[in-house]
């Protein structure tokens, strides 16, 4: 199997949680972000996720693909009820987080990025949702201190160190890939308990971290 993906984009974190998780053998091809040939001949658009199964047949949306993986290879590992306490938190903290993020990620290295096209692309693309990326940059104190208000208040939310719930379950699937790109974030303080959670998950899913990549 193969799984095209960014290594920036929250929702391919998802599958590759399942990938860690359940020790799965599945190749991962990272795409330049500008290269839109390949998502187009493989499920007809323009995204990532994709995951190609070893019977040749090509697979989008990162939520499939992560039952796909849970339901067919082994034991079920994944609790399906999201609280809705988590599902406002990701949508609050979805709807401005990604003005930390997108200014950032172009900075860290990442293969998708590696070429001036492919950063090109990305930013044209990117400041038509959020503006000015450099504007952003600006503004990330006031976008730090409300994260940081909504990271506490995800901490009361956590029920054990290794998964929000008392299982693992979608949860997890949600909120871990917006943390860990977080980690990307200088000056960003993660109260201790969603430190834990971050870092254990990190662990359990083999996916790193970016706290070596900070800007």
């Amino acid at each position: 199997m193969k799984l095209y993906l960014y290594d920036h984009c929250p929702y391919c974190v998802r599958p590759r949680m399942l990938v860690g998780l359940k020790n799965l053998r599945v190749e991962e091809v990272t795409l330049l972000n500008d290269n839109e040939a390949t998502p187009m001949a493989l499920i007809g658009k323009k995204v990532v996720p994709i995951l190609v199964k070893d019977d040749g047949c090509a697979m989008g949306e990162s939520l499939d693909i992560v039952r796909y993986f849970d339901e067919k290879f082994g034991p079920k590992i994944l609790k399906d009820e999201v609280r809705p306490e988590i599902k406002a938190w990701c949508e609050d903290v979805g709807s401005y987080y990604y003005r930390l993020l997108h200014p950032r990620c172009i900075q860290l290295g990442l293969p998708e990025f590696s070429t001036a096209g492919a950063i090109e692309y990305f930013v044209k693309k990117k400041s038509v949702k959020i503006g000015n990326f450099e504007q952003n940059v600006r503004n990330s104190a006031y976008y730090i201190e409300k994260l940081e208000l909504d990271l506490a208040r995800l901490g009361a939310l956590i029920k054990k160190p290794t998964s929000l719930n008392d299982e693992l379950s979608y949860e997890d699937i949600l909120v871990f890939p917006m943390l860990r790109n977080l980690t990307c974030v200088k000056g960003l303080r993660f109260p201790h308990k969603v430190k834990t959670y971050v870092e254990n998950m990190a662990k359990a899913t083999h996916i790193p971290l970016f706290y070596d990549k900070q800007r």
